[in-house]
């Protein structure tokens, strides 16, 4: 079966090293939209990049503290990521939130042909 719609995407550019409490910001904010009900997010880690400061941030095999860009993508509804944005209010202290208006398009099998598993 499949779905389409409009959809609202929501991503977040951070480092790999920013810490909330000690823990990586970027589960946190995957912690914080599963707990919001949001339908799904994704952290992508990156290879090489940079931000406002103009520092290149990339990864290296002899590195030994590695503070590489993380993008965290979630997708939902405009509504539904819109009543998420204040939650990143206190999280995000240095970073970038983009919102883009997107047509998502969803694969799901037919109820009859899932496999038994």
């Amino acid at each position: 079966m499949k779905r389409s719609g409009r959809a609202m995407r929501l991503s977040v550019f951070v480092g790999e090293a920013d810490l909330w409490h000690h823990r990586p910001l970027y589960g946190e904010i995957v912690h914080r939209a599963h707990k919001a009900g949001l339908a799904g997010a994704t952290v992508l880690r990156g290879v090489e990049g940079y931000g406002a400061t103009s520092h290149i941030h990339t990864s290296h095999p002899f590195r030994l503290s590695q503070d590489v860009p993380v993008l965290v993508m979630i997708v939902d509804t405009e509504q539904r990521i819109r009543d998420f944005l204040p939650q990143l209010d206190g999280l995000v202290t240095g970073g970038l939130v983009v919102l883009d208006e997107v047509e998502a398009i969803r694969y799901a099998a037919e109820p009859s042909h899932r496999r038994a598993g």
